[in-house]
């Protein structure tokens, strides 16, 4: 089958599938959030912590809220990881390196999932369990719950409260990811995925040597890695092994997983602000941009240069030989689209222009449809940098919402937007700039480059993934992309619930006949625009120096 051919009818049935579930998942995480009743569960927990489930928040107060819960629990997460050998079930791994453990300990709380170490040897089932797994749950309810909060910044009116943080987190966590978590981890076990407590086997193979076949509670932790966008892999080979993803109809339901809720979000937008039509373009170009960036992977893959490649049907390097070079394409468009990270294919070995959409895919401000949470607030400051421009090409006061865009609102915009790229910008010229820095590169030349440019690109839009080729076990780097990872996660939320606040004061202003209609497929293009302008404005620069140097040498 024409490798085109087969990636449309992949691409025809996943979209099949997000269509199916995007009203009823989008209906429950609006009615979750909205609900006034309290789970029985739930309100132990309120008291146990001396939590008021009925107040609202103002914006400080809930970010305050967000920032203490990240802090303490990467506190937290770098005990387990640091003291593992003394848990249950540490397999006799010894606590993980002082650096490297808080790196992973940022990585997975900032729901990046950056791993600078092999999972099946370094750490035990409880740390896998209690630590990493744990955070996969709480980091993508902190993402849902921002966004939540900036969509009542735009729903509401002449309040400064946005809700509460502690309300919100349990509910998405007991609510809605656990439950799914729990189906679909059964789904991938009853089709292969393995999950058992049985540790390292040393089996003889057919050649009469002997070999180390590891096992694990790997189901269970699949789950919520690819459904809350998070991304860590149990193994080292990620979606690539075997025991986390067996065959093709488990390849297929971890695209969907990680892309089921980001796409089921603006609906959630579009119940919470009492227009579906908004959440229906929010949908537009969140799709629009996700279509064209993996026909972008599977373009640059197939039609790679040389005869050994034609022949090969495509630039078969690093690609899943059981799924194939289109289906290997949508996976990595769609995990560097999310906020994911889980791969099931080495980007490092793609063609420079296949591994150059890679980047720029996350460059994009991972919005296409982007992270729980994360993508829905990303795209909605989007589209508030859109009807800004619109209001000066006619020479009126912007309004997105019947909220008018004022100077707060764009500083608080502008910092929003300039934060990764001087997370991404800084960190690569300072790597490369060092010693220690280049000393982790094992491709010099363009490719070098481009490895350094996607880890700290990587780590900075929380997404995960990486270019084999740089070694980023080391102190410069477990530091360096800590703080990538840190303040990539942390600074854009502190100017969305700013933002939220702000908007939650305002009253609404009636549409007129100058008001930008943001339904329309007019205002889809416009901010699918924005979106793509933004990051070209800003990296092409690096991409130069990067991937395309690479791709037209």
């Amino acid at each position: 089958m024409n490798v085109y051919v087969a990636f449309a009818l992949q691409v025809l049935l996943l979209v099949a599938l997000l269509a199916a579930v995007h009203r009823p998942l989008g209906d429950l995480l609006a009615r979750t959030v909205e609900s006034p009743r309290h789970l029985r569960v739930e309100r132990v927990g309120y008291r146990l912590f001396g939590v008021d489930p009925d107040a609202d928040q103002r914006w400080p107060v809930y970010l305050r809220s967000v920032i203490a819960f990240s802090l303490v629990s990467i506190a937290a997460l770098y005990a387990i990881l640091r003291l593992q050998d003394y848990l249950p079930y540490s397999l006799s791994r010894e606590g993980m390196p002082s650096l490297q453990a808080l790196n992973t300990a940022v990585s997975f709380v900032t729901n990046t999932n950056w791993q600078s170490y092999s999972g099946e040897v370094a750490l035990g089932y409880t740390a896998q369990m209690a630590g990493l797994a744990v955070q996969n749950f709480l980091s993508a309810a902190v993402g849902i719950a921002v966004a939540v909060a900036l969509v009542r910044g735009l729903s509401r009116r002449g309040t400064d409260r946005v809700g509460n943080f502690w309300v919100d987190l349990t509910r998405l966590t007991l609510r809605v990811l656990l439950p799914l978590a729990v189906v679909f981890a059964v789904v991938l076990l009853v089709n292969g995925v393995v999950q058992n407590f049985n540790g390292d086997t040393t089996v003889t193979t057919l050649a009469g040597g002997a070999q180390t076949i590891p096992g694990g509670p790997v189901a269970s932790q699949e789950a919520i890695k690819e459904l809350g966008t998070n991304g860590g892999g149990f193994y080292n080979a990620n979606s690539s092994h075997p025991y986390e993803n067996p065959n093709g109809l488990t390849n297929l339901l971890e695209i969907f997983l990680l892309l089921a809720i980001p796409f089921s979000m603006p609906r959630m937008f579009g119940r919470m602000v009492g227009d579906l039509r908004q959440g229906r373009a929010v949908l537009g170009v969140m799709a629009t941009l996700w279509v064209l960036c993996a026909a972008l992977v599977v373009w640059a893959q197939s039609a790679a240069a040389g005869p050994a490649a034609q022949l090969a049907g495509g630039a078969t390097e690093g690609t899943e030989v059981r799924f194939g070079v289109p289906i290997s394409g949508l996976f990595a468009a769609s995990t560097t689209a999310t906020s994911t990270g889980a791969v099931d294919s080495m980007h490092d070995s793609y063609t420079a222009f296949g591994g150059g959409v890679a980047i720029l895919n996350m460059l994009l401000g991972e919005v296409s449809p982007g992270g729980t949470g994360s993508g829905l607030y990303g795209m909605l400051v989007a589209a508030i940098v859109a009807v800004f421009i619109a209001g000066l090409m006619v020479g009126r006061t912007p309004e997105y919402l019947g909220k008018k865009i004022g100077a707060r609102e764009m500083k608080l915009v502008s910092l929003y937007i300039l934060t990764t790229p001087a997370l991404v910008l800084i960190g690569l010229g300072t790597a490369m700039a060092t010693e220690t820095g280049r000393s982790s590169i094992y491709n010099p030349g363009p490719h070098g480059l481009s490895e350094v440019l996607y880890a700290f690109t990587s780590a900075s839009n929380n997404n995960g993934s990486a270019f084999a080729g740089l070694a980023a076990n080391t102190d410069f780097y477990n530091v360096a992309l800590a703080v990538a990872m840190a303040l990539g996660r942390l600074l854009p939320i502190c100017f969305v619930l700013a933002l939220a606040g702000s908007l939650a004061q305002q009253g609404v202003t009636p549409p007129n006949a100058g008001t930008l209609p943001t339904h329309r497929l007019q205002f889809v293009l416009l901010v699918t625009g924005v979106v793509v302008v933004i990051a070209g404005l800003t990296f092409v620069p690096a991409l130069a120096l990067g991937p395309l140097a690479e791709g037209l040498s």
